[in-house]
């Protein structure tokens, strides 16, 4: 038995849930140091903020509102 190709998928694995961690403390970070606390509303749209690429995300969230963020990435009542 091989050995060598399952460790390398599970430290791919790895490799990329660390990004994902990463991406998602970074987005609650600017999310927290713009609007304060994070509360229910800002929290739920970091996931939909986690589906774009950083190139796209990242000058959304150091330009638009509160306002505009939850109304482009917030949960539609």
């Amino acid at each position: 038995m091989r050995l060598q190709p399952l460790y390398q998928q599970d430290r791919e694995q790895a490799i990329r849930e660390g990004v994902q961690q990463g991406r998602r403390a970074m987005i609650e970070d600017l999310l927290g140091v713009r609007f304060g606390e994070l509360d229910e509303e800002l929290t739920g749209i970091i996931e939909p903020l986690l589906a774009l690429p950083s190139g796209e995300f990242m000058p959304l969230l150091l330009t638009l509102s509160r306002e505009e963020l939850l109304q482009r990435f917030g949960q539609a009542d």
